[in-house]
């Protein structure tokens, strides 16, 4: 039975609002606006282009230079190695790509934590060939005001003209791009020529592959790669704190902002030093407005700060409107010293002291590394048998890698057990950067040891000094 209560219960009905418009269709993603990027000068503008040109001079013309006969840095998959200047790398040396890995990161860590996103804003490659993408775009097209007003206007000659020309030089730096990628894997010289004789299918694959990647990421996607793609910009918060450096605009001195003359006196009106000409909003490649405080979506490229410094300059107001600061030095009004000195703060030293640590200990490592490796393989088709002499004799496969740039020549040797002699050849010619396997006979007289499983120790000494000295364990069996 429903009770009176349930009899004069009040339902309120939910109707859906219709969107704006009029339209009773809901869209269900609203599509990105193409962002105008303005171009600019100042401090972080050539220091961004500086970047720019150090980091493609290394990526375009390390693929060319030689290490002797060979390329100077290639990665060499087919043949599994890996040759960085005048190391020799092989699969077995995959810790040291382990520790670069890891270096990395820390070296990330301390970057985000003592100043924002400066890898973003200054070297990652989607920054550095957009802003390549976007020059190119600018020289063909015109700038900020022009390229608007192309896009707006019909299909006319002019615009076909600069678009297919664009078109063609964005195409040929991917191109160019992809070849040198693949470069690094492939020898350089020998890909140039299957590639002009239309040779190498995978290559050619690879080669078309990354240039597409380049060209859309950097032609087309641009900033949404960093918003929507790129894991940093999700997860940057947990390593910011109130004394990282990121890019900052002064509310106190700024606000409120209104557009007015050079003569006006913004004291007299109530001003605050912003004049709203949205010279920040206008420059930024991510289409942010910084006057909004910081967002993800911010790079810290500092494209912002030179435009904001051109208008205060041009107000004859004090530079640092917005500047690179950290969020205390804003509510306390340190100075600049005062912000240093937070910089070496306990997080910023220990990840420094672990970075340093590790950068040692891995190098360390590389300089004493041995130029050679021994792997020891049993014969397991026949474990142990009596041969001519009455010896007793185990047979092993050494896998010798010499991973020096000249031939070699090693000795080898065992220990372990009395009268333990090697039986096959006692020295092996091993080429630059080559690997060898050669069976070798350990031999001892029958009845000298107890049965069972004694460890034997192979000894491999190269005759010049200085080219490699290694002991690998293995055992010697004694049959029942």
């Amino acid at each position: 039975m429903q009770s009176d209560k349930g009899k004069h219960r009040k339902i309120i009905p939910i109707a859906p609002a219709k969107p704006e418009g009029g339209t009773d269709k809901v869209p269900m993603f609203v599509s990105e606006k193409k962002v105008y990027s303005r171009s600019i000068s100042g401090l972080f503008a050539r220091w961004r282009w500086a970047m720019v040109i150090l980091t493609q001079l290394f990526f375009y013309g390390m693929p060319w230079l030689q290490w002797g006969e060979r390329q100077m840095l290639l990665f060499d998959l087919e043949a599994r190695r890996f040759y960085i200047f005048g190391l020799v790398l092989y699969p077995q040396d995959f810790i040291y790509l382990t520790g670069l890995l890891i270096i990395s990161a820390l070296a990330l860590f301390l970057f985000t934590a003592v100043a924002g996103r400066l890898w973003c804003g200054f070297s990652c490659p989607q920054t550095v060939y957009t802003e390549i993408f976007v020059w190119i775009e600018s020289k063909v097209e015109g700038e900020r005001s022009a390229r608007m007003r192309l896009d707006k206007n019909g299909w006319t000659f002019e615009k076909i003209w600069k678009k297919s020309l664009k078109q063609f030089l964005w195409i040929a730096v991917a191109l160019w791009t992809g070849f040198t990628f693949v470069g690094y894997f492939v020898p350089i010289r020998e890909l140039a020529v299957q590639l002009l004789a239309l040779q190498g299918n995978w290559q050619m694959f690879w080669v078309l592959f990354y240039a597409f990647a380049t060209y859309g990421n950097a032609g087309y996607m641009r900033e949404q790669v960093c918003k929507y793609m790129c894991p940093y910009a999700r997860f940057q918060s947990a390593m910011f704190d109130n004394d990282t450096m990121v890019v900052s605009y002064d509310v106190q001195r700024g606000e409120p902002r209104a557009p007015r003359t050079k003569k006006d006196d913004a004291k007299a009106l109530g001003l605050g030093d912003c004049i709203d000409c949205n010279m920040c909003v206008q420059v930024c490649p991510v289409g942010i407005d910084i006057r909004k405080g910081l967002q993800y979506e911010c790079i810290g490229c500092g494209l912002c700060i030179d435009a904001c410094n051109s208008v205060m300059d041009k107000m004859e107001y004090p530079r640092g409107l917005i500047r690179l600061t950290t969020q205390n030095a804003i509510n306390r009004a340190w100075k600049h010293a005062q912000v240093i000195r937070r910089i070496f703060r306990p997080r910023v030293l220990i990840y420094t002291a672990v970075l340093v640590l590790l950068s040692t200990a891995m190098i360390a490592s590389l300089v004493m590394r041995e130029p050679l490796k021994v792997d020891v393989i049993r014969d397991r088709a026949a474990l142990s048998r009596i041969v001519a002499g009455g010896k007793l004799e185990n047979v092993y496969r050494l896998q010798i890698m010499n991973a020096t740039e000249s031939e070699q020549r090693y000795r080898i040797s065992a220990t372990g057990l009395d009268h333990l002699e090697v039986a096959s050849e006692q020295e092996v010619v091993v080429g630059p950067a080559e690997t060898r396997g050669i069976a070798v006979r350990l031999q001892i007289p029958y009845g000298s040891a107890e049965p069972g499983s004694h460890p034997v120790y192979f000894n491999l000494d190269a005759v010049k000094a200085g080219s490699g000295k290694v002991s690998e364990k293995t055992v010697f069996l004694v049959p029942r």
